[in-house]
């Protein structure tokens, strides 16, 4: 599929507010930082042409003396992040040069594959929008602010969105120059303006770290990619 530039957009300027007093983006994970399992994914993909890496304050210069140490050739620029998770991909949307299409990826996902980001940006040549997910396994009740069962949507409708989001260039900058109210995710913004945002199937294995139970796995997935068992 002939396309043109496409541009990650690396986020982990978070606080991790429930890891207690650990970073969760550069605790160590199977045997290096976690940051570095996930932005190594996007080195070796192919696709990608550039990488912004969006960090807290505090953490930039830990970020670029680990770009330096594993010699990040595709990532240009690691920039400090905003108060909101939207804020600091709008950050890094300003980073990227010239490119016509984005690949948003949380950091805290380090269990992508290449697979992921390839399919993504394969079904957004279509529509211009895409997003990993996969279907909720679970019963879904949504309830009042009283604590009662309000609905039970139909659990058959219902997904669980992950990242890789990817995107043309001009919806998602779109998207977030338009954009009035704070957002969980960066394809609620491009749906706002009516756009059609493609799902695919995502992977159980790309999991976002959140809390320490999720770093142990996380180390599991790794090491058993590492050996040869997926």
């Amino acid at each position: 599929m002939k396309r043109g530039k496409v541009g990650a957009i690396i986020v982990a300027a978070g606080v991790s507010k429930r890891m207690g007093r650990v970073d969760k983006i550069f605790a160590p994970v199977a045997g290096k930082p976690l940051l570095a399992h996930t932005i190594d994914v996007f080195q070796r993909c192919p696709s990608i042409d550039q990488v912004v890496v969006v960090l807290s304050e505090d953490k930039l210069e830990e970020g670029k003396r680990l770009a330096k140490e594993n010699r990040w050739s595709k990532v240009t620029q690691i920039c400090p992040g905003g108060v909101r998770r939207q804020d600091s991909v709008r950050k890094g949307l300003e980073g990227l040069t010239d490119c016509q299409w984005v690949v948003i990826h949380d950091g805290a996902r380090p269990c992508l594959s290449m697979d992921l980001i390839q399919r993504g940006l394969e079904e957004a040549s279509q529509c211009g929008a895409a997003i990993a997910a996969v279907p909720v396994e679970e019963t879904i009740k949504v309830v009042s602010a009283g604590s009662f069962v309000e609905e039970t949507p139909e659990r058959q409708r219902l997904w669980a969105a992950q990242t890789p989001q990817v995107f043309r260039f001009d919806i998602i900058d779109k998207a977030y120059r338009k954009a009035q109210r704070e957002v969980t995710d960066d394809a609620t913004l491009v749906e706002q303006l009516g756009y059609e945002v493609k799902v695919y199937p995502g992977s159980d294995a790309n999991i976002k770290v959140t809390t320490p139970e999720d770093l142990a796995l996380a180390e599991v997935i790794l090491k058993s990619r590492e050996q040869g068992g997926g």
